[in-house]
């Protein structure tokens, strides 16, 4: 049985993708803040308590996962950024958590994990980004949002380029606008749509089309 490892499993997408990938078979292993607030939604999965940003919570999940094999890693914990996030009027203290969240956090996650991964068959990994973090796409709202997940697509890319010679395919994935919290009730498409569409393009995933930037429907999109 392969082995999934998700994070920000407990809401929207993150717990659309746990469900997803257990109803096709998958051990499904579901990081959260606080299991205790969502051990009845993910029932079917192994719970592991962590905070993505704090390096001993992280350092704990290393020392937990570093014998067991992880075949999928989705990054998917994010969060939208301060209310205050314009080029003219910006929170930076809530844009330095927004990239500690959505930037560095993902890869804190897949250094502490890569042991289990390499341990994988056919090892893959992804990151939640948004085509907001597009350079190709201009728009000046949520700055911070958008900056954190441009980083975030960089980082995948150097995964990916030092990542092949080991065996590891690694994709940025926009998810669409999504009706989760974040993306709110006016959002375009439904979390099952999202989710779907994101294991299609990872079951498809290889070191042929690694170090890409996809759409939830299996198009490509500009860096």
């Amino acid at each position: 049985m392969p082995t999934i490892f998700i994070t920000g499993a407990g809401r929207g997408i993150g717990l659309e993708l746990a469900r997803v990938y257990a109803a096709s078979g998958y051990h499904v292993i579901a990081s959260v803040r606080n299991i205790a607030e969502t051990k009845s939604a993910l029932d079917f999965a192994e719970l592991i308590e962590l905070e993505v940003t704090d390096p001993v919570s992280v350092a704990a999940l290393h020392q937990a996962m570093e014998h067991k094999t992880i075949d999928v890693l989705i990054n998917n914990a994010g969060i939208i950024g301060p209310d205050a996030q314009s080029t003219t009027d910006m929170d930076f203290v809530g844009f330095m958590k927004t990239l500690e969240v959505n930037t560095v956090a993902p890869l804190r996650i897949v250094q502490a994990l890569l042991p289990a991964l390499k341990r994988g068959a056919t090892p893959k990994l992804a990151t939640i980004s948004s085509m907001m973090g597009s350079l190709n796409y201009a728009s000046s709202d949520r700055v911070a949002y958008r900056a954190s997940k441009a980083a975030a697509n960089k980082v995948i890319q150097c995964l990916a380029t030092d990542f092949k010679p080991l065996g590891i395919a690694v994709a940025s994935l926009h998810p669409g606008w999504v009706r989760t919290d974040m993306g709110g009730a006016s959002a375009d498409i439904d979390v099952k749509i999202s989710a779907a569409g994101i294991k299609s393009v990872m079951d498809r995933l290889s070191l042929n089309t690694t170090g890409r930037f996809w759409n939830y429907d299996g198009s490509k999109l500009d860096w």
